[in-house]
Order: C-alpha cells, then sequence, then structure tokens
C-alpha cells in the first residue's frame, strides 16, 4: 500500500466495518437514492485493508489513489468549531478517515 493511503486511511478496516454499519455512515454522500459513493468506498477501503500487498490490482490502487485526493481535499475544507457530530467528519470517515484521532 502506498504510503499516502496509509496516512489518509487512519481507520481499521473493524473500525471502518462498524462505522458503516451505523445510521450516521448511511445519512451523508452523494448518492442517485441507492447506496452513497463515500459509503460504497468505504466497503471497498476495508476490503483493500484486509488485502496482501501482493494482491492488489491496478483497479485497487487507482481507488487507494481516489481515497487520497478525497481525503486530502475534505480535510481542506474543515468547518469552524467542534467536527464531533457534523457530516464533514460522518463523509471523510465513510472514506476511512476519522479527523479526531489526528
Amino acid at each position: 500500500m502506498s504510503i499516502e493511503f496509509e496516512q489518509a486511511v487512519n481507520m481499521t478496516a473493524t473500525e471502518l466495518e462498524r462505522w458503516l454499519a451505523t445510521d450516521e455512515s448511511r445519512s451523508v454522500g452523494q448518492s442517485d437514492g441507492g447506496e452513497s459513493v463515500g459509503h460504497e468506498s468505504g466497503r471497498h477501503i476495508v476490503r483493500l485493508l484486509r488485502k496482501k500487498k501482493g494482491d492488489l490490482t491496478e483497479g485497487d490502487q487507482a481507488h487507494m489513489r481516489k481515497v487520497v485526493g478525497y481525503v486530502h481535499r475534505h480535510l481542506a475544507q474543515r468547518p469552524d468549531g467542534d467536527v464531533e457530530h457534523t457530516r464533514w467528519r460522518y463523509s471523510l470517515m465513510n472514506w476511512g478517515h476519522d479527523p479526531l484521532k489526528d
């Protein structure tokens, strides 16, 4: 896995899987009525975290780059004040990054 991905994704596979099972996780993100892009990404990230480095496909590596880009862009938009119960944090967590762990 890339160092950038390992830095961007600060949740373990188990933490992320538990988060994705919550109503808060399902309440955020762009969706056409089904699963949101971020929620789907989170499920992909769980699979990536459980894969051996040698088993990563080109598609996996492309998704890892997408995750890094998303996390960096989203962190730059941090709202003022306490972010614990914000859609901003929930969205980042769907992508494997909990800003309160930094």
